[in-house]
């Protein structure tokens, strides 16, 4: 175990070094035992050493306890998730009735509820701020027919949050809390800032014009955005999270939680996907992919340059969760921490497929601006190679009142073999992405998916 903990706490910080990450925790559960390797500072402006407790805003990674109270609501007979969600949200308005109507429950928790990505939108910080975001969906673009596939959607996981204030009669947070923190024992995870503001907690880095790295000003979202990207906690609570989804659904003392089937039914394939870094399938909050003949469960996330990321390996009993504090690096240091702990822990090697020599022709097929609601994915080609940028849409940023997150410049990318509209992106802070191209019956591209995500085309290049 000593050889195990100094190997891991050497990669951790080779490779935070490597990356350039000004702080960086790292928690492995292997063999029956759990590990921490923590290196450098919460902030380059007031640096405080990480710790297994410091706190980290972890984004997405907050959809896995959304996901899994709406769950523990259904066990207890207070939610069905087949149910349409209109029934515990019945002011729910979006731009096709037809969609409002039949959009369920499930369909928010594994994506296929056919909504856009997110809503930019400030709805305050009171308890009515996911009401007011529900609200606001009606603005919200469709990009698919509820059921008809996956598409990642912060909007339904936000509407999800909704539905637990409405079946529960409290706040998401509160709610959170009591269905899940409080009996798991998640002591040092939280949303508010005022309970945070007390401890050690890191903040975001991101590069300037000049590429150093400077303290992001956008600490954490807004409340409206919550349930689906709004927790902060720290490695030792995110392996109690990860060892309870391990687990039989009973609590560290023993007190029943969940059901053992509802827990891993959770973990079942629900809706393939295709060409995608998340994985191979959607359970309900959880991504599926298998490694190297493993059946791996996790989840990412990422906040203005902060990103985290939980990875679990049920037939192993196996757990990492790794979190760093600057972008747009931090990914990938956190691939690298996965795919590290995977192989010297569990012999599973995880690569990246190889890319087919550049085809002018399929490039200049691909070649245009995508969007969603509140971005851009631009792609172009020099002649040799192809490259992606995706940024924040020009005319947010600049009416944002406060920082957003940076843009990532310049990415390269290659198709894969098959039928070569599947890519991957081999270069930049999005390396080791993949995704793919959607065609129309006629055989034009019309959209793109990247990290789960549709792009539709609106430009040629």
């Amino acid at each position: 175990m000593a050889e195990h903990d100094d190997r891991l706490a050497a990669f951790v910080r080779e490779a935070a070094e490597r990356f350039g990450i000004p702080g960086v925790a790292v928690g492995v559960w292997a063999d029956g035992s759990e590990r921490h390797a923590c290196h450098g500072v919460t902030s380059l402006e007031n640096p405080l050493p990480v710790t297994p407790r410091t706190l980290f805003v972890l984004g997405s990674v907050t959809k896995t306890l959304t996901a899994t109270a709406l769950v523990r609501l259904a066990e207890q007979g207070r939610v069905e998730l087949d149910a349409p969600v209109r029934r515990y949200v019945p002011d729910l308005v979006l731009q096709d009735e037809s969609a409002a109507a039949r959009i369920t429950v499930r369909n928010l928790l594994n994506h296929t509820a056919g909504l856009d990505w997110n809503l930019i939108t400030d709805t305050g910080e009171g308890d009515d701020a996911l009401a007011g975001f529900v609200a606001a969906m009606a603005e919200l673009p469709l990009i698919a027919e509820p059921g008809a596939r996956a598409s990642y959607s912060q909007a339904g996981f936000n509407l999800a949050g909704r539905v637990v204030e409405r079946v529960t009669g409290q706040t998401y947070e509160a709610a959170i809390a009591s269905l899940l923190l409080e009996p798991l024992g998640m002591d040092e995870s939280f949303f508010a800032p005022a309970d945070v503001l007390t401890r050690r907690f890191a903040v975001g880095h991101n590069p300037d014009e000049a590429g150093e790295l400077t303290v992001g000003r956008l600490w954490r979202g807004v409340r409206g955005n919550n349930p689906g990207g709004g927790l902060v906690s720290c490695v030792a609570d995110q392996l109690r999270w990860a060892r309870f989804q391990l687990g039989d659904g009973r609590t560290a003392s023993g007190a029943p939680l969940l059901p053992t089937e509802a827990l891993h039914r959770m973990r079942e394939a629900t809706v393939a996907l295709r060409g995608s870094t998340l994985g191979d399938a959607i359970g309900l909050g959880w991504f599926l992919r298998e490694v190297d003949g493993v059946r791996t469960v996790g989840h990412g996330g990422s906040a203005n340059g902060q990103f985290a990321e939980l990875l679990t390996v049920p037939e192993r009993d196996f757990a990492v969760v790794t979190m760093a504090n600057a972008g747009p690096n931090g990914l990938l240091f956190n691939q690298a921490v996965v795919r590290w702990a995977l192989e010297n822990h569990l012999g599973v090697v995880d690569r990246d497929p190889e890319p087919l020599p550049y085809d002018a022709s399929r490039a200049g097929e691909a070649v245009g601006t995508y969007a969603i609601d509140a971005m851009l994915l631009t792609i172009a080609t020099d002649g040799a190679s192809l490259t992606m940028d995706v940024g924040i849409r020009p005319e947010i940023r600049a009416a944002a009142d406060t920082e957003l997150p940076a843009d990532y410049l310049g990415a390269a990318l290659g198709l894969l073999p098959g039928d070569g509209d599947d890519y991957l992106v081999t270069s930049g802070g999005l390396q080791g992405q993949r995704g793919f191209f959607t065609r129309d019956a006629s055989g034009a591209i019309t959209g793109v998916d990247l990290a789960g995500r549709l792009f539709t085309r609106v430009t040629p290049a």
